[in-house]
């Protein structure tokens, strides 16, 4: 069976590994390569952001941390990283905690925030393992083409949609709507442990040590398109973080990115036929969480290519 994965961003990519390594002939086709998607300028932390409805994601984020815990092992761009979160209010456990072995309180959480937990998470540098992707699509006998389409392609036996935003024209869904993410990399300064520490929705704050830099954000700007950093916005991102992780201070700002959430009321995930009995999978609308879900989604879209 011959199967098009239009998307070449990390749900995409991951759809088709899994496809490919399970014996189908597997083509992507996508506008942007996959350093030119958002999923490039993600911080990718395993946690699930942005994302509903809420027992899916518990499942699908479930599947993803093994996949990833196996993953570590093997892949350098992936590691299991330990890090704390600081909540403005007492919180209880979330639906996908069961996963972490070691979820623990912090007992002590500093000014401004009444809770916290501790855990460790998979932590991904996404531009070498987006590569690392690839290549294993390309082994699994897959191929990645850059093609802007206007409409899904109709000569494969089954056409899979992981366009993110593009869903808008792709699917004519107009409830997928961009939240807008600016980032910036610093360079490393000594920091192995991941944070986050939101006191709004519109003052994040993560910072994601990586082995040679460290990704600090961040906005959260829900119907805002513009791709461009903004030099304002950037500093209080910084000051956000500096108050909570000093270090950050004396590091050197390395590059600033912007990348577009494709957020939707509840993440797309089906199997729907065309007018003309052509089945489509539709896996988009994933806000936040597109890495954290890759591979439970990828699992799902198997399945589901597997039982037409």
């Amino acid at each position: 069976m011959r199967v098009i994965v239009v998307g070449a961003g990390v749900i995409g990519l991951t759809c088709a590994v899994r496809l490919a390594e399970g014996g189908y002939d597997v083509a992507v086709f996508g506008r942007d390569l996959p350093l030119e998607t958002t999923s490039a300028v993600a911080a990718a932390i395993w946690y699930p952001y942005l994302s509903a409805p809420e027992d899916r994601v518990a499942a699908w984020a479930r599947t993803s941390y093994d996949e990833f815990a196996k993953l570590a092992e093997l892949e350098p761009s992936v590691r299991m990283r330990h890090g704390r979160e600081f909540l403005v209010h007492r919180t209880p456990d979330p639906r996908w905690a069961d996963v972490l072995s070691d979820l623990t309180r912090v007992p002590s959480p500093p000014t401004g925030f009444e809770d916290g937990w501790a855990f460790t998470a998979p932590v991904i540098e996404m531009p070498v393992y987006l590569q690392s992707l690839v290549k294993r699509l390309e082994q699994a006998g897959g191929t990645l083409t850059r093609a802007a389409l206007s409409a899904l392609p109709t000569t494969a036996d089954v056409v899979v949609n992981c366009t993110g935003l593009g869903a808008r024209l792709t699917a004519s869904d107009p409830t997928v709507t961009p939240v807008r993410g600016q980032v910036m990399t610093v360079e490393q300064c000594g920091l192995t442990e991941w944070l986050i520490a939101d006191r709004a929705p519109t003052e994040l704050v993560y910072v994601i040590p990586r082995d040679k830099d460290v990704v600090v954000g961040g906005t959260s700007e829900p119907g805002n398109w513009t791709l461009a950093p903004d030099p304002e916005i950037a500093d209080q991102i910084l000051d956000r973080a500096a108050e909570l992780v000093p270090q950050l201070r004396e590091a050197k700002v390395l590059r600033h990115r912007v990348g577009l959430r494709p957020a939707r009321p509840t993440i797309r995930c089906e199997l729907v036929r065309t007018t003309s009995g052509e089945p489509v999978v539709h896996c988009y609308g994933h806000g936040g969480s597109g890495v954290t879900l890759s591979w439970g989604c990828a699992n799902e879209v198997f399945e589901l290519v597997h039982g037409i």
